[in-house]
């Protein structure tokens, strides 16, 4: 159901559903919050799904789905593992191929980064099923692209392409199909051998930056900036800048 691979610095969770195109059932959302309580000292986070898609959804069968059936599933397994991805202080990057719909787009979009390929299409149809968004939409995507085309979105339950996503600006970048792997995994590398309290930092500091007024972020900015030199690695960062050398972060 989870595969969790270390790659160096990086935690590589891959949705393995690849049968039912990684439909979520609620107990996959328990399972990469428990790969990402145990995480050690991994330093990035990449979320990826096995086979043709990222995720198509979630997956609540096996019985009869009333409403409060739904309504148990999202705030006892999938919102608990939203809320551990909001709060958690190194990097996530997605690696989105086919469907990343429903349950499985907010997952995408949860991340710091979302790499997709050139076939990749991000999807909330839930109108069209009499149902809403969840997994943190109503709040994920007019920040991330406005509330007018939020409301395109969620409204008219229509595909958005890779490239449409990207023009957007809801991803960070669309790959070739057979580059995609690769590329996610570089950028998570990358980010993995960065100043990890720093960007622990700056998650933490975009996360809340729409709900904070400006003298609010001036004050956090100035704590963060404190926190962030007092690091093993801010003293690097300082000591190789003089040096003229590229610093060599720790992680600390």
């Amino acid at each position: 159901m989870l595969l969790a691979e270390r790659r160096g610095g990086v935690l590589v969770l891959t949705l393995n559903r690849p049968e039912r195109l990684n439909a979520a059932p609620p107990e996959l959302f328990d399972r990469i919050g428990e790969a990402l309580a145990a995480r050690g000292d991994a330093r990035a986070v990449l979320l990826t799904g096995a086979g043709k898609a990222f995720c198509s959804g979630a997956d609540i069968s096996g019985g009869e789905i009333g409403p409060e059936t739904v309504h148990r599933a999202l705030v006892d397994h999938f919102n608990p593992l939203f809320l551990t991805l909001a709060d958690l202080p190194i990097p996530v990057v997605s690696a989105v191929r086919g469907a990343a719909a429903g349950i499985g787009c907010s997952l995408a979009l949860a991340a710091d980064f979302c790499v997709a390929s050139e076939g990749a299409y991000f999807l909330h149809a839930f109108v069209n099923i009499g149902m809403v968004p969840d997994g943190g939409a109503s709040w994920m995507l007019p920040r991330l692209i406005g509330r007018a085309r939020a409301a395109e979105m969620m409204m008219l339950g229509e595909r958005v392409a890779a490239a449409k996503a990207l023009d957007w600006g809801m991803i960070h970048k669309v790959v070739a199909d057979d580059a995609l792997d690769a590329e996610a995994l570089a950028l998570a590398e990358r980010l993995a051998a960065g100043p990890s309290v720093a960007l622990g930092l700056m998650r933490r500091a975009l996360h809340g930056g729409f709900d904070s007024d400006y003298p609010t972020a001036l004050a956090r900015e100035a704590e963060d900036q404190r926190s962030a030199r007092a690091t093993q690695d801010g003293e690097e960062g300082g000591r190789a800048f003089f040096e003229r050398r590229p610093p060599r972060f720790l992680g600390r």
